[in-house]
């Protein structure tokens, strides 16, 4: 009897894995239409509650217990550590299967490239040792330069001015941010007080590639320098001999006010570039 149950289960379970799908589809349609439809729907809403859960931050930043326990609820209101870094330091999306690393070795970072940059551009300086610029570091300050610039076209009332001032040299401060070579350095005259030449209130410079827009990363301070001494010239740059006002130091709080009023203004109204029958 035992025997002969199995070979009816056996064939009923061997009739059941080898019948038609669309005659099994039909024949379930009937009278249990409405269990399936609920059934379905569960396995849906169970499918998206775990997707939802799987996705939010806190549960993606643990490790999964592999005894099946489940982890301690996660308050939704509550933001992750993860989350708060983030804001903290203005960081985005980390790319697919990249891991975002922490801040500090992202200043470490930026401090090397930094530093490698202006060593060797420091030492190229140096070595040409021409008379066209020197420069000395501020409080032996790698990130703070002092930069003498002592040609600028002879054929130019600047230069005649220096000569006839004496001023041996036109002598500017370098500051370089944080991410530098990717943004520029901030650049103003210390002294002589100078008029025109696109240099403005504070000593700050007016020139486009000092600006983020106008910056690359393949500018040298060497080449800034040239650039600046060629639009003294263009925007007709003198030495300011007016009874005291001469006498009045550039402010740098006064110049990086001017500057950052400049570049706004520049960013609304483009920058106005001279013709080229003006070289």
């Amino acid at each position: 009897m035992a025997t002969l149950l199995r070979k009816i289960g056996l064939i009923r379970l061997h009739d059941r894995d080898t019948e038609d799908p669309k005659h099994h589809h039909q024949g379930s349609l009937k009278g249990t239409k409405g269990n399936q439809k609920n059934s379905n729907t569960k396995h849906c809403n169970t499918s998206n509650e775990t997707n939802n859960i799987l996705s939010t931050p806190e549960i993606k930043a643990r490790r999964f217990d592999v005894s099946g326990k489940d982890k301690p609820a996660v308050k939704p209101d509550k933001p992750s550590k993860d989350a708060k870094e983030k804001e903290q330091t203005g960081g985005g999306k980390a790319p697919s299967g990249s891991v975002m690393p922490p801040p500090a070795a992202n200043r470490q970072h930026c401090t090397q490239v930094r530093t490698r940059r202006l060593m060797k551009e420091l030492q190229e300086i140096r070595r040409l040792g021409d008379s066209f610029i020197t420069v000395e570091l501020a409080d032996d300050n790698l990130f703070d330069w002092n930069v003498k610039l002592h040609q600028v076209d002879k054929d130019s009332a600047l230069w005649q001015d220096m000569k006839e001032t004496n001023t041996e040299y036109i002598l500017l401060n370098v500051t370089f941010p944080d991410n530098f070579p990717f943004s520029p350095p901030f650049m103003r005259v210390l002294t002589p007080r100078l008029e025109n030449g696109y240099v403005l209130d504070g000593g700050a410079i007016c020139m486009e590639l000092l600006t983020p827009r106008g910056w690359s990363s393949a500018y040298t301070v060497e080449a800034v320098m040239r650039q600046f001494a060629a639009s003294l010239v263009k925007g007709q740059g003198r030495i300011c001999r007016k009874a005291g006002k001469s006498k009045k130091s550039f402010s740098r709080k006064e110049a990086e006010a001017t500057f950052k009023s400049l570049v706004k203004t520049h960013e609304k109204y483009g920058w106005v570039s001279p013709p080229v029958s003006d070289g």
